[in-house]
Parts: C-alpha cells; structure tokens; sequence
C-alpha cells in the first residue's frame, strides 16, 4: 500500500526530502505518479518497495559504493546478473583493502610522530613540521 508521503519516505529512510528527490533525479528511486488532481496535480505517495530501496541505497553507500555503483547494482538486481553483483562487490573489497592500508599507514606515521612529539619541548614540534613540510610542497 502506498501511502507514505515524501517527508515521511524520507523519515523512514533516515535522509532528508531533497536527499530523496536528489536520488530520483539521479534514477536511484522511482518517482511515483502524483495521485488525483487539483492546482498542484495531487501528491506522490510512496510505499514499502521504496523505503526498501532507499535503505539499500543507504547501506550501499556504507559499504562504499558510489551512487553510480549503486546505480549499477541496481541495475544489475533487475537483470539477475549476479556474476556482475560479485565483479563489482570484489572492486569495492579492493577498494577498500587499499583504503585501509593507506589508514594504517598514515596511522603508524602519526604515531611516530606523537611519540617524537612527547619525546622533548626543544624545537619546533615534529608534529606541526611534518604537516607544515607536507602544505609547502
């Protein structure tokens, strides 16, 4: 039964009404046909299949998909091609193994750093430099 409204499709979903519209323009959601007449055309009502989808969106883009990405996987949902659900899932794991190794590395940089920080008060602090040496390049 459809009888959500925007605000309340937007509510359910955790996101804001122009997060919503921002998503059917991009033709991540549907955009329901507007219900009777009148000088506004009525109002679009939503329904569970759309909160579904705006919560899979949402947990999408936690696992780091893009929103084109999303977009294909939706696509991909609609044809039951699993195969590219799997190429696409196993990129994103890629992804983020060498996100996560890039924060690990600049984890035990900083590290160091704050060690040779507390290390002493004489000079300038190696914290402070190290970042100052990185903005002038």
């Amino acid at each position: 039964m459809n009888d959500m409204t925007i605000g309340r499709l937007a509510q359910t979903g955790g996101v804001g009404v122009e997060t919503v519209r921002f998503y059917q323009r991009r033709g991540l959601l549907p955009v329901p046909p507007r219900s009777g007449s009148g000088i506004n055309g009525g109002i679009r009502r939503y329904g569970p299949d759309q909160t579904q989808r705006l919560r899979f969106i949402k947990a999408a883009q936690s696992a780091g998909f893009s929103l084109e990405e999303i977009k294909r996987l939706l696509d991909l949902d609609a044809s039951a091609d699993r195969a590219q659900v799997r190429v696409l899932a196993r990129e994103r794991i890629s992804a983020l193994d060498a996100r996560i190794a890039e924060l690990q590395s600049a984890r035990i940089a900083l590290s160091h750093l704050a060690d040779a920080c507390s290390a002493g008060n004489e000079g300038p602090c190696p914290i402070i430099a190290s970042f100052e040496a990185v903005a002038a390049r």
